[in-house]
């Protein structure tokens, strides 16, 4: 697998300051800089920039595996220790689920957990983790 390198997402959010305790305090990500209308955050080593906005995009949904896929969404592939312990945090934190925490393709190649769920201005989010990283892009 190829070393990676960090991208770049920002994001329109609709409560700068309900955001930034989202992701600084729930998710867990350092904060960078910021003005009054945007804060950079560590978001797992990548830079996750939200931005003041009177609105966000409009989520469809896709059925996958008889659930309801929220689109767009975006996230981070975790190791399962980490996965398992975010997953007790938003738990504990009363973080609704879009999708409840589960494994996906059990016993079969590209193997995952992943949840789903919104951030304050209800940006989907979803994180993974894999039982075989190698199989990220299994077929």
């Amino acid at each position: 697998m190829q070393e990676l390198s960090p991208f770049h997402l920002a994001i329109p959010v609709t409560d700068l300051d309900a955001a930034r305790t989202f992701y600084r305090d729930i998710i867990g990500c350092e904060e960078g800089r910021s003005s009054s209308h945007w804060v950079d955050f560590n978001f797992f080593g990548h830079q996750l920039v939200i931005h003041h906005s009177d609105s966000i995009p409009k989520i469809i949904n896709n059925d996958v595996d008889k659930k309801s896929v929220p689109v767009p969404h975006f996230g981070v592939v975790l190791k399962q220790k980490d996965w398992n312990s975010l997953a007790e945090k938003l738990r504990l934190q009363g973080i609704p689920f879009v999708i409840e925490p589960y494994t996906r393709f059990k016993g079969e190649a590209g193997e995952q957990s992943t949840m789903f769920f919104l951030d304050p201005s209800g940006n989907a989010l979803e994180f993974k983790a894999f039982k075989n990283i190698s199989q990220l892009f299994a077929r």
